[in-house]
């Protein structure tokens, strides 16, 4: 039998496997708790700190970084002065979260590199994805607009610099910026036409038409100019973005591509014609 919890199981709260794991009790595990990976779960749990969190790690943008932002270039020096003081970055690995539902905006984002996603849940327990953000986009300013909590998730799906400007310089910008209030408005009136064509997307059948459709709003230059020609992107990613299988989307690419309005590279996709791409012209109804 193994003794009873120490201190500091009891702090803990809960028990990671059925012995304590002070010195007296650890001589009760036997080689076939051991075989199975307790004391490596042991290790593990109490020795290794606890990954830090991408509040802990934020840091201030290299000057590479800050020639990225499409909106410094707009203001004033001594706003864009006080913006870069304020501007922080994190790399987000594949999974995390940099927004989720419910909690209180702290941040107006926006993607340097990588690719993340936006969506929500149903109540019955369904993804809804409203869109892709690949690099260049800057994301929630209604949210920051109107200081209420997210109304949505944003996840990495893979590695990403996402960089944060807190919400109380961006209002200091809407406040004193003629010009990072245009380009805030401009921001607003694109993710407008963007969600209206999403939710055209959403009643589309046709696999081809679809994956198309949600190319071309991937290729908005507006939103997203850190995209340009190819989006750096992989099926997989596509397939969670569009909500159909990796095989449906592989095949409407291939359709694509043999009909000239893309072309699929090592690690991408090459828009040929963003008319065709967004009208569906080319794509067999």
């Amino acid at each position: 039998m193994a003794g009873p919890p120490c201190n500091s199981a009891r702090m803990l709260g809960q028990a990671l496997t059925p012995y304590c794991l002070c010195e007296d009790n650890l001589r009760e595990i036997t080689e076939r708790d051991a075989a199975f990976g307790v004391l490596a779960l042991v290790e593990v749990s109490f020795l290794m700190p606890p990954d830090p969190s991408l509040h802990q790690r934020r840091r201030p943008l290299t000057e590479a970084e800050l020639q990225t932002i499409p909106w410094l270039a707009r203001i004033a020096p001594d706003e864009r002065a006080r913006a870069v003081d304020a501007l922080r970055v994190v790399e987000a690995r594949a999974g995390d979260h940099v927004c989720r539902v419910g909690r209180p905006v702290t941040y107006w984002f926006g993607v340097l590199s990588g690719l993340l996603k936006m969506s929500s849940d149903t109540p019955q327990g369904q993804t809804m994805t409203f869109t892709g953000l690949p690099p260049g986009g800057w994301f929630g300013e209604g949210t920051a607009m109107k200081r209420e909590p997210y109304r949505y998730n944003v996840q990495a799906l893979r590695t990403s610099l996402v960089a944060g400007l807190p919400v109380d310089t961006f209002h200091w910008l809407l406040d004193h910026s003629i010009g990072f209030n245009r380009f805030v408005m401009n921001q607003l009136n694109e993710r407008l036409g963007q969600f209206i064509a999403a939710r055209e997307i959403d009643r589309i059948g046709n696999p081809e038409l679809r994956v198309a459709r949600s190319l071309a709003i991937l290729f908005n230059p507006v939103l997203y100019p850190g995209v340009g020609e190819v989006l750096r992107t992989t099926q997989q990613e596509l397939a969670y973005l569009v909500g159909l299988s990796r095989q449906r989307v592989n095949e409407a690419l291939a359709a694509l591509q043999a009909q000239g309005v893309i072309r699929v590279e090592y690690g991408g996709v090459r828009v040929l014609d963003l008319e065709a791409l967004r009208g569906g012209a080319l794509v067999r109804q």
